[in-house]
């Protein structure tokens, strides 16, 4: 059973990172990377401002970076725990690999870029309801996890595991915020 659930994975993860050209490569390694999403972190913050008062908003940006901090050290917990390499590093397809961007460390499963983002994506779609938002933020969350994988950095399986962990400890964040609104009285 594992065997078969490895093979998929890797063929998965070879079918996505097989389809490259050179635009394709510089689009995923801009999506990649962390700092190309500032602007869009500025523009939620002063969102989430806007929409709730100061105060509140202080508490909010709280609670979305309690929850960052989580998804990328438990993500990282897992890494450590699981130990599966990474498949720049994984000798059965390393041969077979695109790698535009090099490989990055050698474990990956979960995907922290896939369980930071999903958890953005869900604690933000929580608190703030919208559906457009949601949908957007989702979207943000899948194309940076298809990049990853695109990359050669996770396998899908990793990416899939980082969107389950992210989305949980969102939800379980979010919960937390609420407890913590309706128990101090937090206008």
């Amino acid at each position: 059973m594992l065997e078969a659930l490895i093979s998929i994975d890797q063929a998965l993860t070879l079918g996505i990172n097989e389809a490259h050209s050179a635009s394709a490569d510089s689009l995923m390694i801009l999506i990649s990377e962390k700092r190309t999403w500032i602007p869009l972190y500025i523009g939620l913050v002063l969102l989430i401002n806007k929409i709730f008062g100061w105060k509140r908003a202080l508490l909010i940006v709280g609670f979305v970076a309690l929850n960052v901090v989580l998804t990328d050290q438990i993500s990282v917990f897992f890494k450590e725990s699981f130990l599966r390499l990474r498949p720049c590093h994984d000798p059965a397809i390393v041969d077979l690999l695109h790698l535009p961007d090099g490989c990055g460390g050698t474990y990956g499963f979960v995907s922290s870029h896939a369980a930071n983002t999903m958890g953005l994506a869900v604690i933000l779609a929580l608190i703030l309801q919208n559906r457009w938002i949601t949908i957007s933020m989702l979207a943000f969350a899948i194309v940076n996890g298809y990049s990853r994988i695109y990359l050669g950095k996770h396998f899908f399986f990793d990416v899939l595991g980082g969107f389950v962990l992210g989305a949980l400890i969102a939800y379980g964040v979010y919960r937390l915020l609420l407890i913590t609104i309706k128990r101090f009285h937090i206008p």
